[in-house]
């Protein structure tokens, strides 16, 4: 062959038959072809390459991308941090617990009550009631449980965050942060408000500090610290309620009486009309931020289909649209925000919606879950972000808020139905729902508005 990289010549089928590999042949037409030459030298692979290569035949050996022995207590996502009104939503506004915040001049107050609380709860006789089965144990003895997982409880954290603790000052910190949690709580849920001396706004800020994801304490020390008091699983009972009951209503100044009895509700699960919080996986959450999304989000709701999968478009429709066309609400006997249900009648249909309370703590929660949802080693259902996406897709105004409020499905403790609006609006910015998430009652939705005869009766 010549210079050239192709040239055409006269050859016969038999000899393409033979050589068509080895010479890479392109027919062009019944008898022309294109024999084009091999360059060798092109298809040559670098060393640089070829160790790249060798390291993705190792990358098997990787652990799955996402997945960790031992979840970690994480900063709030950036991309979330950078709009600008939600960023005093993940701040806490009088309490730092755990490493992130501490140290910050404006929650220094609350270091004098962490001490008080931690002797409280070492104290037995301060949380002695008739049904809470206690333990008596030294304020000593209790420290040092800590103190003996202190190397467990550094690994729920990134290195960064704690190297500048030594093991004594992280104890510390680990102590007295779950002691003043746990007597909190328990304050709260026996309605003792008197014990922890502070003012009604303090105790309601603390509150709405709990459930920040950056104020997260590992489990682990509160289940230590409730081990030495409480006697099999009343501690964590007593957690759940305190949750249960946070998400059921804004917090209120109940008298010690009423505070019993919703007490003794809520230990044998039933907060809720007629259903206990849904249950929880046997082995130990994260921390309470987990646990308050356990109670809200039943995770088989987002198990199957999809519309990316199905082929299916649900278009977005306001409530004061749905009603128009037939579609009504009303309030669900479960708070689980994955508990939505669509039936449909002969001329009608009827959307069931869980009841949910709106008040000053509500987007401060919420987005915290959502940036919750959106860090590694968390579970991938994006329940709570597909549950605001929804709520985003049927509040588009203030006569919308006002038509869910009057079914009972918003309890409105914030202020005008316009805030209510601008909140959910606010919030479902830039969220990503799960594609599977009540893909079934969209489609049903999606059904029914496009049934002419319906809208028309409707109407």
């Amino acid at each position: 062959m010549d210079e050239q990289s192709t040239k055409e010549t006269m050859i016969t089928r038999e000899e393409i038959g033979n050589h068509q590999d080895e010479w890479n042949i392109t027919i062009q037409d019944e008898w022309n072809i294109t024999i084009q030459e091999s360059n060798s030298d092109s298809h040559e692979i670098s060393e640089n390459a070829r160790q790249w290569l060798k390291s993705l035949e190792k990358s098997s050996e990787y652990p799955t991308i996402g997945s960790s022995q031992k979840p970690k207590i994480h900063m709030v996502p950036k991309m979330h941090r950078e709009i600008e009104s939600n960023v005093w939503c993940y701040e806490p506004l009088v309490v730092a617990l755990g490493p992130f915040h501490h140290g910050k001049s404006k929650l220094q107050p609350m270091e004098k009550y962490k001490e008080m609380l931690a002797i409280q709860f070492a104290d037995q006789e301060s949380t002695k009631l008739p049904w809470l089965l206690t333990k008596s144990v030294s304020i000593d003895e209790l420290y040092k449980m800590v103190k003996n997982i202190v190397p467990n409880v550094r690994d729920c954290y990134a290195e960064d965050i704690t190297k500048y603790y030594s093991d004594e000052e992280f104890a510390k910190m680990m102590f007295l942060d779950g002691c003043f949690i746990l007597q909190y709580i328990h304050c709260l849920v026996t309605g003792n408000y008197k014990q922890l001396q502070m003012r009604s706004h303090d105790i309601a800020f603390i509150r709405r500090d709990l459930f920040l994801l950056e104020n997260q304490l590992p489990f682990e020390v509160l289940h230590v610290l409730m081990s030495c008091r409480f006697k099999k699983d009343e501690g964590m009972r007593m957690i759940k309620t305190f949750i249960s009951r946070a998400h059921a209503k804004p917090p209120q100044n109940h008298g010690l009486i009423q505070s019993i009895n919703n007490f003794f509700l809520g230990f044998f699960g039933k907060i809720y009309e007629g259903e206990g919080p849904y249950l929880m996986k046997e082995e130990n959450p994260a921390h309470l931020l987990e646990i308050s999304r356990t109670q809200l989000i039943n995770p088989n709701v987002f198990s199957e289909g999809g519309y990316y999968l199905r082929g299916e478009w649900c278009s977005y429709r306001s409530a004061m649209e749905l009603k128009k066309a037939g579609i009504y609400f009303r309030r669900g006997k479960s708070r689980r925000l994955s508990d939505i249900k669509f039936n449909s009648f002969r001329f009608s249909a009827l959307l069931t919606l869980p009841p949910i309370t709106i008040d000053d703590s509500t987007k401060s929660e919420l987005l915290n879950l959502v940036a919750y949802e959106a860090c590694p080693d968390t579970p991938d259902d994006f329940g709570i972000t597909s549950y605001l996406c929804f709520m985003d897709s049927l509040i588009d105004r203030a006569e919308d808020v006002k038509e869910l409020t009057s079914k009972g499905i918003l309890l409105n403790f914030l202020g005008s139905d316009q805030e209510v609006a601008n909140l959910f609006n606010e919030i479902a910015t830039d969220l990503v729902p799960n594609p599977h998430a009540f893909i079934d009652v969209k489609a049903k939705i999606e059904n029914h508005y496009n049934n002419k005869g319906k809208i028309w009766i409707a109407e």
